[in-house]
C-alpha cells in the first residue's frame, strides 16, 4: 500500500507540472509520513547519494562550459562548421550538428547544447530558407550528443552508481556519439534535397583558416580534457577544474569576450545548475531507496526475466522500458532510479557494464526530444516560436535514427568496447 501511495504521489506531482526534483522529494517524503519513519533517514539518503569525490566534476563541467559560452564560443563553433560544410546542399543543418558535436567536448549535457547554440543557428537557418520546424529539429536532435561525446555528466553519474570506471565509460561514449552525428548528417542532407534547402557560399582556404583559427581554442578544450584523462595525467574530476582554469585564460586573454564584471552573474548561472542537479541526485537517491527497501527493483528485474532469458529479447525489453520511462522522467533522476535496477539484469545476459552504461544513457537522451518531458523540444520550440506538435513531427526521422545507432549499441559491443579495450585493455 505505501508503495501504491509512493507512485500515485509522484505520478499525480509529474502532472501537476512540478518539478521532477520536488515531485521525487515530496512524493518520498509521503512514503516517510506513512510509514512512520524518521525524518533524518531523508537527509541521511540525500547525503549518501551526494557523497561522492566523482560528482564534484560536475559543478566543474558545468562552470567551464558557462565560461567558454559566455567568452564567445558558441558564435566561433557555428561559424567554423559552417564554413567547413556549409558549400553542401543543406550545409548549414548539417553545420549545426557539427557546432553540436564539437560543443558537446565543452558542456556534456544536451539542454546546454540546446540553448547555447538554438538562438544562434535556429535564426540564421530560417533566415536562409529552412522551415523553422526542421530547423528546431535539428538542434534539438542534435544536442542529443552532448551527453554521449565526453565530457558527460549522465555518464559521470552512471559511473558513480554503480562504481565503473569514469574515463571507460567516456571513451565508451566516443564512437556511438560520432555515429548519432553522421546519421544526422545525412539525414539533414537528404531532406536539403527533398526540400530544396539552400547551400552556403564555398569559402576559400583562407577563410577556412581564419574560422579555425577562431574556433581553435574551443576545439582544443575538449582534446586536452580527453588526452589528459588518457594519459594518466589527471582524473575526470580533475579535469573539469583544469577546464574551467583553461576557459577562463581563453575568454579573458584570447577571445576577450569574457569580462571580469561578467564572472560573478557565471559564477551564480552555474551554482543554480550545479543545485539544480545535485537536489535531483539527493532527491532520486531516496527514492531509489525506498524502491529497494520495497523490493520493487527485484520485482522490474524478475518479470523482464519471466517473459524470456533470450538475451536478445531481454535487452529489447529493457530498451522499450527505458524509452518509455524516458517520455517521462528526466534523464539523471531515470538513471539514479533505474540504472542499478537495471544493470544485473543486462549482466545477466552477458552484457559488459561499460556497455550497458552507454546504452542506458543513450536511451534516455533520446528521452529529450519526446514529448511530454523533452526539455530539449520545449527550448527549441520556444527559440522557433512553433508548437511542440508540429516539432515533434519534424524531429521524428532524427529520432528514429538515434534508435538505430541505440540498436546497434546494444547488440554489437564493438561498438562501445572497441576502443576501452583498444586503449586499456579490457
Amino acid at each position: 500500500m505505501s508503495a501504491l501511495m509512493l507512485f500515485l504521489s509522484f505520478v499525480v506531482l509529474i502532472f501537476l507540472g512540478v518539478p521532477i526534483a520536488f515531485a521525487l522529494g515530496i512524493s518520498s517524503l509521503v512514503y516517510i509520513f506513512t510509514n512512520d519513519i524518521s525524518l533524518t533517514v531523508l537527509a541521511q539518503k540525500m547525503y549518501a547519494g551526494l557523497n561522492s569525490f566523482v560528482l564534484v566534476a560536475i559543478p566543474g563541467f558545468v562552470l567551464a562550459g558557462n565560461l567558454m559560452n559566455n567568452g564567445g564560443i558558441s558564435k566561433r563553433i557555428v561559424e567554423f562548421a559552417d564554413a567547413i560544410v556549409g558549400f553542401i546542399k543543406g550545409g548549414l543543418a548539417i553545420a549545426n550538428v557539427v557546432a553540436s558535436m564539437i560543443f558537446a567536448g565543452v558542456s556534456g549535457t544536451a539542454l546546454a547544447d540546446t540553448a547555447s547554440i538554438g538562438p544562434i543557428i535556429i535564426p540564421a537557418m530560417v533566415q536562409q530558407g529552412y522551415d523553422p520546424d526542421f530547423s528546431a529539429a535539428v538542434t534539438a536532435a542534435s544536442s542529443t550528443v552532448g551527453p554521449i561525446i565526453p565530457p558527460s555528466v549522465p555518464m559521470i553519474i552512471a559511473g558513480t552508481l554503480v562504481g565503473t570506471s569514469i574515463t571507460k565509460m567516456f571513451v565508451a561514449g566516443m564512437i556511438p556519439g560520432i555515429l548519432v552525428g553522421l546519421l544526422q548528417m545525412i539525414l539533414c542532407y537528404y531532406f536539403a534535397v527533398k526540400r530544396n534547402y539552400p547551400r552556403s557560399e564555398l569559402n576559400s582556404l583562407k577563410q577556412i583558416w581564419e574560422k579555425f583559427k577562431g574556433a581553435i581554442w574551443a576545439i582544443l578544450m575538449p582534446a586536452i580534457m580527453i588526452f589528459g584523462i588518457l594519459g594518466g595525467f589527471f582524473t575526470p574530476t580533475e579535469a573539469s577544474i583544469v577546464t574551467v582554469i583553461y576557459g577562463l585564460i581563453v575568454g579573458l586573454f584570447v577571445y576577450k569576450e569574457l569580462q571580469l564584471k561578467d564572472i560573478p552573474r557565471i559564477l551564480v548561472e552555474s551554482i543554480r545548475s550545479t543545485a539544480a542537479i545535485m537536489v535531483l541526485v539527493g532527491f532520486a537517491n531516496t527514492f531509489a531507496w525506498i524502491l529497494a527497501s520495497e523490493q520493487i527493483p527485484q520485482l522490474i528485474a524478475d518479470s523482464i526475466l519471466s517473459i524470456s532469458d533470450n538475451p536478445i529479447v531481454v535487452i529489447l525489453l529493457v530498451n522499450l522500458f527505458l524509452l518509455f520511462v524516458g517520455m517521462f522522467m528526466e534523464t539523471i533522476a531515470a538513471l539514479i532510479i533505474l540504472f542499478p535496477v537495471l544493470l544485473p539484469v543486462l549482466t545477466s545476459v552477458g552484457m559488459d557494464p561499460i556497455q550497458a552504461g552507454v546504452m542506458v544513457v543513450l536511451n534516455l537522451v533520446i528521452g529529450l526530444n519526446t514529448p511530454p518531458v523533452g526539455v530539449c523540444l520545449y527550448v527549441a520550440s520556444n527559440i522557433a516560436k512553433i508548437s511542440i506538435a508540429r516539432l515533434t513531427v519534424a524531429i521524428l526521422p532524427f529520432i528514429i535514427a538515434n534508435i538505430v545507432v541505440l540498436m546497434l549499441v546494444s547488440y554489437i559491443p564493438h561498438f562501445t568496447l572497441f576502443l576501452p579495450r583498444l586503449l586499456f585493455g579490457m
